[in-house]
Formats: C-alpha cells, sequence, structure tokens
C-alpha cells in the first residue's frame, strides 16, 4: 500500500540574523501516524512548527499541507484548511468557561475566525451546542463545563485546549510539549487521551522532552540537534541509537 504523507517539509531552513536555526529539513508526515520530534533545548523544534503554521516564513524550501503550499499563508489560513496546533503555554479563554471556549472554537471553524461577536447568538445554535457538550464528554471535562477556565489545572486547560483544536475537525494536528509542566498523574491522563485521539487516525505532530510519552505515543520520531535533523526512526530505532544518546540523551541509554 503507497504511503500518503499528509505534510511535506523540503530542504527548509531558517536563520535568525548570525544564528542558523533550521538547516536542510526534511520530513514526511504519515497520514494516521504520530510523528514525535526530539531534541534538546535550542535544537530547533519550535522554530519547525512555527514554520508549519504560518507564524514563520521560511528563508528557503517548502511546506506542503495535502498538496497546498503553505508557505507564505497566514496562521488562519492554514487553521482553515485543517492544521491545528497546541501551544506550550494553552491558549484559552480564561474569563469564559469551559463549555464557552468550545463553542467559540467551533464557531471559529464556521466563520472563519476566533471573535466574541457571533457570541450573543450562541446560545440560538443548538447544533454547535451539543457537538460543544458531546466534546466535553469525551474528553472527560463535562463535570466541569459552567466553571471558568481560569480556574482549572494545568492538565485541564491543556484538555480542553486540544479540546478545543478537536472540534474544528483538523486532519493535522501539532503538540508543542503537550505535557510540560504537568504531574505524573496528569501527564498520564494527557498520554491515555493523546492514545484515544490515534486509534481515531488522526495525524499528529508532536514536540515533547518527556521520553516516556514520546515513547507511548509515536509511530516516528525524528531527532533534531543544533537545527538539524541527526536521526529517524522508530522508537526501538532511537533508543538504540548511539548518535542520539551522545547528541541529546547525554551518552546514556533511553
Amino acid at each position: 500500500m503507497a504511503q500518503n504523507f499528509v505534510l511535506n517539509v523540503s530542504d527548509v531552513n531558517k536563520s535568525f540574523g548570525g544564528l542558523q536555526a533550521l538547516t536542510n529539513i526534511n520530513l514526511q508526515i504519515e497520514e494516521g501516524k504520530t510523528h514525535a520530534v526530539i531534541g534538546p533545548n535550542g535544537a530547533g523544534k519550535s522554530t519547525l512548527l512555527n514554520t508549519v503554521i504560518g507564524r514563520l516564513a521560511p528563508d528557503t524550501g517548502s511546506v506542503l499541507f495535502d498538496g497546498v503550499n503553505l508557505t507564505g499563508k497566514t496562521a488562519h489560513q492554514i487553521n482553515q484548511l485543517g492544521v491545528a496546533r497546541v501551544f506550550q503555554t494553552p491558549e484559552i479563554f480564561l474569563d469564559l468557561t469551559v463549555l464557552q471556549n468550545i463553542e467559540i472554537a467551533a464557531l471559529a471553524k464556521r466563520d472563519g475566525a476566533f471573535s466574541f461577536k457571533p457570541f450573543r447568538s450562541m446560545f440560538s445554535e443548538t447544533k454547535i451546542q451539543q457537538e460543544a457538550v458531546d466534546m466535553l464528554d469525551d474528553m472527560g471535562l463535562h463535570h466541569l463545563r459552567d466553571h471558568p477556565a481560569a480556574n482549572l489545572s494545568r492538565g485541564d486547560k491543556r484538555r480542553l485546549e486540544i479540546a478545543m483544536c478537536l472540534i474544528q475537525h483538523p486532519r493535522l494536528l501539532l503538540l508543542d510539549e503537550p505535557t510540560a509542566g504537568m504531574a505524573r498523574h496528569d501527564t498520564n491522563r494527557t498520554i491515555d487521551l493523546l492514545q484515544r485521539i490515534k486509534a481515531r487516525g488522526m495525524t499528529k505532530v508532536i514536540i515533547e522532552h518527556d521520553m516516556h510519552v514520546v515513547f507511548s505515543l509515536a509511530d516516528w520520531i525524528s531527532v533534531l540537534a543544533q537545527g538539524a535533523i541527526i536521526a529517524e526512526g522508530t522508537p526501538e530505532d532511537i533508543k538504540g541509537n548511539p548518535k542520539v544518546q551522545e547528541a541529546y540523551l547525554g551518552g546514556t541509554e533511553v
């Protein structure tokens, strides 16, 4: 069976002044798979994600999503094509309830932008309301539906942000350190959630420092060091790769 690569990053370079942040990056993300990008701080992982979602333009090279060149498109245009991103720090509306956050995300996909303007008519949007409630049930957040988002734990804020992405029905979900700052209990709950999403066949790219998370979820791993890919392979390949152990893991086996 031929592989279907939903995202193709080809020969991407990015520099900031005299600093070369990305060097000849080539990635192919297979549809339905979870692809992890790992590496030490400063390796270029977040810069890579930012070039995919339109926050940064590559100096050279291209990023294709489902055959469409994303280079030059805005982050909003890329989102509308079906690419969603979960940030290192959850980007949610802290003054609104959990349910309202998810409803606004659903409206944004329909109307083309996040906005408080359609919020006044939200309660006549029966279909959106029901979809939001169903999403809360699916994410284990129903008991928090009327709580202000500001009062949520770190783990629940992360799950809310993932729910806000999923209700937009993306084809590709990008997660930038989804378990950063979490206690182990919340990390395990997030792993369980992402495993359920994986079982549904959603394509995901995950940047993560916690190797337990990476090896629990990834089908394929790319390793960045100093802005370049130094290794790729399955989790078992990466665990036994001496170059990875030296450059990223301090010479100790994973």
